[in-house]
């Protein structure tokens, strides 16, 4: 007797609804704040979800800005074993003479990594930029080819480089997407060296700089990033938020002003923890079901979703409800575990689909014994007869 199957969109019309939140007239949020900036983007680290934008892809100078994608690599290079906080770094002619923002340093000196990461980070110094960039590049050029490999693997498509440090120069240029979504990789991909962007001063060779993410001293949910300055670029930032596990990523380019550029990042950021939060939908691992399945040992099957689902949604004014939806029904061992089962359907309060993830066997369900097997085959027999 073949196992059936005619239910399955039945099922459909028969979901366990699991309301996790009491229903609400959807309100829209309000409009972002008027800003200053040319062009802004304003990210949820933990969904992706844009809260706010104007001009987000069109293609602009990035000014120092572009040492976000230097550190990116160096991270990558700690990471892979390449070098160490602690190797020394010979500084060479070439980094002395770098005109701009400087960390200070002497030619002939060694200088360690994690200083040179401090230099960059805390005192934009294009002179500790050249320097790193030499020592895992080999020269200046060689980075610069790296800099466009990685921007490309990492999905950069409006972004090139032509040098490391974001001194004028044509074809030379960025979004403020891409540096939202270069951030973002730096946050997720290297938990371990955060805490360099947080740095508020650093003193090197008698020589003590703040750190131009003025926020840092005024927000405390701030965790810093990085500006930068050109005639041509105008006054950036991008700064990187957390509060209570919410990060937020802003990029504001070319606004006319140091101020305008610190109050554009403020006045994103607030607006983005003043009228959104995360909730988190559905947990991996979590039993949210547990159906009757015939023919198994054990009866039932502990069911959940494959993965965590967390969502970004306006606040107090969202309307979330859950559904789930089997693929097959009844459900009939042998099933292993992880066996894809149903779906867990996201809706709001209109009923529109939101999101959905794939809901799995938790644990394997073998078949019964011949007795059990028999039985529920004349039970299932009836159902559909």
């Amino acid at each position: 007797m073949s196992r059936p199957s005619a239910l399955a969109a039945l099922a459909v019309l028969l979901p366990a609804l699991l309301a996790i939140v009491p229903a609400q007239a959807a309100v829209p949020p309000p409009p972002p704040p008027p800003l200053n900036a040319q062009s802004y983007i304003l990210v949820d680290l933990n969904t992706g979800k844009v809260l706010a934008e104007k001009n987000p892809n069109e293609k602009m100078p990035m000014a120092s800005l572009t040492k976000l994608m230097a550190v990116y690599i160096a991270f990558s290079a700690l990471k892979s074993g390449q070098i160490s906080l602690d190797t020394p770094v010979l500084i060479s002619n070439a980094a002395w003479r770098t005109g701009g923002s400087r960390m200070f340093l002497n030619p002939g000196t060694k200088v360690t990594v994690l200083n040179l990461l401090k230099g960059i980070v805390v005192d934009s110094g294009n002179d500790a930029t050249v320097a790193l960039a030499q020592k895992i590049g080999g020269t200046r050029a060689g980075f610069v080819t790296l800099m466009n490999d990685y921007a490309r693997r990492l999905g950069l498509h409006s972004t090139h480089y032509e040098d490391v440090d974001g001194l004028p120069v044509p074809d030379h240029y960025t979004t403020a997407r891409d540096l939202a979504t270069l951030a973002v990789d730096l946050i997720r991909d290297f938990p371990q060296y955060r805490f360099i962007f947080k740095i508020k001063k650093f003193t090197w060779d008698h020589i003590t700089q703040r750190n131009r993410v003025s926020l840092l001293w005024t927000d405390p949910y701030v965790k810093g990033m990085k500006t930068g300055y050109t005639k041509a670029a105008g006054y950036c930032m991008l700064i990187y938020a957390d509060r209570k596990g919410m990060g937020l990523i802003s990029v504001v380019l070319k606004t006319p002003s140091w101020d305008a550029r610190v109050n554009d990042s403020q006045a994103l950021i607030t607006y983005g923890y003043n009228f959104f939060k995360n909730e988190r939908v559905a947990t991996a691992g979590t039993v949210l079901s547990k159906p009757r399945v015939y023919e198994s040992a054990a009866g039932y099957a502990p069911v959940g979703p494959a993965h965590s689902v967390l969502l970004t949604v306006t606040r107090g004014h969202h309307a979330l409800q859950t559904h789930i939806v089997w693929n097959h029904w009844p459900l009939v061992a042998p099933l292993a575990a992880g066996a894809d089962v149903g779906t867990l359907l996201v809706t709001n309060g209109a009923g529109q689909r939101v999101d959905s993830v794939p809901l799995v066997t938790l644990a394997p369900v073998p078949e019964g014994g011949l007795f059990t097997r028999l039985s529920d085959a004349v039970r299932l027999w009836f159902r559909h007869a």
